[in-house]
């Protein structure tokens, strides 16, 4: 090639070293992909409970189910203070349920303070008719001990509840609310899950869902219309 000509591999988009500048750059918006669905509750069309769609309503800060679902039963677990518990109880409430786990990296801590500052913000009289709920995915690590541990680092301690149970207990839950979880098979220590917040009305419905990385405003925003549910 002569001084002064362009290189023709420089200025081809079809020749390898074009190929490996833009390698690079795909890996990293997939990477980047990944992640947002994680956030938005581990796939863009999440399962949910009776298999239900989606929708959007004025009234309702987050995503509705369409038609709503009747709440699966909670009655076979404990709270993580020994307590029994059944959503049933709750019905005249706007209960809150989740599932984590609590040697959770990343996703569950984030759920939790998302949970505790909602709840935190609302004013008294709301949240005598508010219920938070998680339900464990992790049967072998969510012990009794470092649920209470992962509460109070949260502050949640006082403010829900943390059911858990072992595998026998935990796993037809899981298939009621269509909740998957399963140890990631790179690091046995990680738990892959669903990671949506259900929101149940007055009426015992599920009516609402919202991903990971909802807004603390979405929940106390949804309280209302849910207790007329």
């Amino acid at each position: 090639m002569e001084a002064g000509q362009p290189n023709p591999e420089a200025t081809d988009p079809t020749r390898p070293g074009w190929l490996k500048l833009l390698l690079p750059v795909v890996v990293i918006l997939a990477i980047l992909g990944i992640a947002t669905l994680l956030l938005a509750g581990g796939s863009s069309k999440p399962a949910l409970p009776g298999n239900a769609g989606t929708a959007k309503l004025s009234s309702f800060a987050g995503s509705t189910l369409a038609p709503p679902q009747p709440a699966p039963a909670l009655t076979a677990l404990r709270n993580y203070d020994g307590e029994s518990f059944n959503l049933a109880a709750d019905r005249g409430k706007a209960v809150f349920v989740t599932f984590l786990y609590a040697h959770c990296p990343d996703i569950c801590p984030l759920i939790a303070a998302n949970l505790h500052n909602a709840y935190a913000q609302m004013a008294a009289a709301q949240r005598a008719r508010v219920d938070i709920v998680a339900v464990s995915v992790d049967p072998h690590g969510d012990t009794a001990g470092t649920v209470a541990a992962f509460m109070r680092a949260h502050q949640l301690a006082g403010e829900g509840k943390y059911l858990i149970g072992s595998s026998k207990q935990l796993v037809p839950v899981w298939k009621a609310w269509n909740v998957g979880s399963e140890k990631d098979v790179s690091r046995p220590d990680l738990v892959n899950h669903s990671a949506l917040i259900y929101g149940i009305s007055a009426s015992g419905r599920i009516f609402t869902i919202y991903p990971s990385n909802f807004a603390p405003e979405q929940i106390i925003h949804d309280v209302k219309p849910l207790l007329t549910r």
